[in-house]
């Protein structure tokens, strides 16, 4: 430890340096955690539909959609979001599940709709792949 204080020492602007890269990197990682949306689990998913009337997003390709999706849901395809959001406000105060394939390409749309106004936004971990790998209802 003494080592490392004299070091600091002899190579200010070095330690400097390293002391603002750390800074900012913490920064990132803080601010990507708080706009990153929430994921929640099949169980969740299921009550938060059956308690909160939440709306559940289907981002996947019309194809894809076609061969089974969870009861209820909308199909948004993920390249159409940002057009469709108008058509989403009136779910504005309603709980909103995104769901796609795998439940990593849809964040951007999570964060789309959260800049829009909705407060209430959240994603399916792991996507259709967990909802099928939990053995739940597809419709197809």
């Amino acid at each position: 430890m003494n080592e490392l204080i004299q070091f600091a020492q002899g190579n200010l602007l070095l330690s400097a340096a390293w002391v603002v890269v750390a800074v900012l990197l913490a920064f990132t990682q803080i601010r990507h955690m708080a706009s990153a949306p929430k994921s929640v689990s099949t169980q969740t998913l299921t009550n938060m539909v059956n308690r909160d009337d939440a709306v559940v997003i289907d981002v996947r390709a019309k194809a894809d959609f076609g061969k089974g999706h969870i009861h209820g849901a909308i199909n948004i395809p993920l390249s159409t979001v940002k057009d469709r959001v108008d058509d989403l406000e009136k779910y504005k105060n309603t709980p909103i599940i995104m769901v796609c394939a795998n439940g990593i390409s849809v964040a951007a749309a999570c964060n789309t709709l959260k800049k829009s106004g909705m407060q209430q936004v959240h994603k399916l971990a792991g996507g259709m792949g967990s909802w099928v790998g939990d053995n739940l209802p597809v419709v197809k």
